[in-house]
């Protein structure tokens, strides 16, 4: 009964009409628009930084050399994942700093 009440409003254009006008609803997808932005702006700047990233830059450096024994491949292997941890504990303080602000 309450499902179907709801239906019938929700499919009233009027009353449609009236709840997109109100202040709530409008001021709702303006923080649901700026929250998509934000969101946006940010994947592109953190895509950029992996680009960018020493981690990346390293694995395919790494990738295109031959190993000649299996003792150099787990040296690079630690030198990638140490240059990989120190970019992520770089990032969480950048963060950090940024959500500070």
């Amino acid at each position: 009964m309450l499902s179907r009440m709801l239906f019938t409003l929700i499919n009233n254009l009027r009353v449609v009409e009236k709840l997109a006008e109100s202040r709530p609803i409008r001021r709702a997808a303006q923080l649901t628009a700026y929250a998509i932005t934000k969101a946006q702006i940010a994947g592109r700047d953190a895509s950029g930084r992996v680009m960018r990233s020493q981690t990346m830059r390293q694995v395919r450096d790494e990738a295109g050399k031959v190993p000649s024994d299996l003792g150099e491949v787990g040296i690079r292997l630690r030198r990638v994942k140490d240059t990989f941890v120190n970019e992520v504990k770089e990032g969480w303080k950048d963060g950090s700093r940024q959500i500070k602000k």
